[in-house]
């Protein structure tokens, strides 16, 4: 019945008839979203979605193996190219491969310039991909407890799942990478056809009563749109808040995909990526 459609793809379902609009009053505890995470360009009256989480793309970095301190795109392809070389993971995500390229370089990551698109797949095919190991977005469940790569491609509530879980946390570095990266949302959505619409709009609107949204964010470690979370979050002493949540100066650089008809031409650099790589 519940479907969580990142928010990117919404109105393609809307348009393709795939999702039913919800019964506003069926959902009071809308009431507890903050605003700045409603209203987003693809749903401007949250009339088919509301914000379940919402998050970024870093990067994570082994200590005893990278020494130097990393803070940018750019030092990530450095470290890929060095230190990290063999040992170093990006998203299994065309739009997180394709997009580094232009976040590195302070450029529109959705641009659909043949030139621009055609730059970013040399670079990516021919000086990062013989480094990469792996294409792995299971950064938190698998690789970071492991300890498997020294350099890799993260969500940040993943990355923090994966620190926690690590058996020596202070071995890990996050980082939030400018100039610029991406930000993306995860929504509540429910599917035409569904067989138990009551029963989903109850479900989603208790997932939005505050003390659920707390529980929801530790658990996901990922910022869940309700209002005044991160006081709460403060007050339940929830662990690498850094993680979670977000200064201006950074969401200023956290950007929303967009889809154009670039989409086919990126998942065909994606797929180079990959078959250099030998992934």
């Amino acid at each position: 019945d519940i479907v969580v459609p990142t928010g990117v793809f919404i109105p393609q379902m809307i348009e393709q008839g795939l999702l039913q609009k919800l019964n506003k009053d069926l959902l009071p505890n809308i009431a507890n979203m903050d605003p700045a995470f409603l209203g987003r360009a693809w749903d401007p009256s949250n009339d088919y979605s509301i914000c379940k989480a919402w998050g970024t793309t870093g990067y994570v970095y082994d200590k005893t193996v990278i020494t130097r301190e990393l803070t940018t795109w750019a030092d990530y392809f450095d470290a890929a190219q060095n230190e990290a070389s063999g040992k170093t993971a990006m998203s299994d995500d065309p739009a997180g491969v394709v997009g580094s390229y232009f976040w590195a370089n302070d450029l529109d990551w959705n641009t659909d310039d043949p030139d621009e698109l055609e730059a970013a797949r040399a670079f990516l095919v021919e000086k990062i991909a013989p480094h990469v190991a792996a294409f792995d977005s299971a950064a938190g469940a698998n690789t970071i407890p492991q300890g498997t790569h020294a350099l890799l491609m993260a969500w940040n509530g993943d990355a923090r799942l994966g620190i926690q879980e690590s058996s020596d946390p202070d071995r890990w570095q996050w980082v939030l990478p400018g100039p610029q990266t991406e930000l993306w949302m995860d929504n509540w959505a429910i599917a035409t056809g569904a067989a138990h619409p009551e029963a989903a709009h109850a479900f989603i609107d208790f997932a939005m009563i505050p003390e659920n949204q707390l529980l929801n964010l530790e658990w996901v470690g990922y910022n869940v749109g309700g209002k005044d979370m991160q006081g709460a979050a403060e007050e339940a002493e929830v662990e690498r808040l850094d993680m979670i949540f977000f200064t201006p100066e950074q969401l200023e650089s956290m950007h929303e995909q967009v889809l154009n008809d670039s989409l086919s031409t990126r998942v065909e650099i994606y797929n180079e990526v990959k078959a250099a790589a030998g992934a």
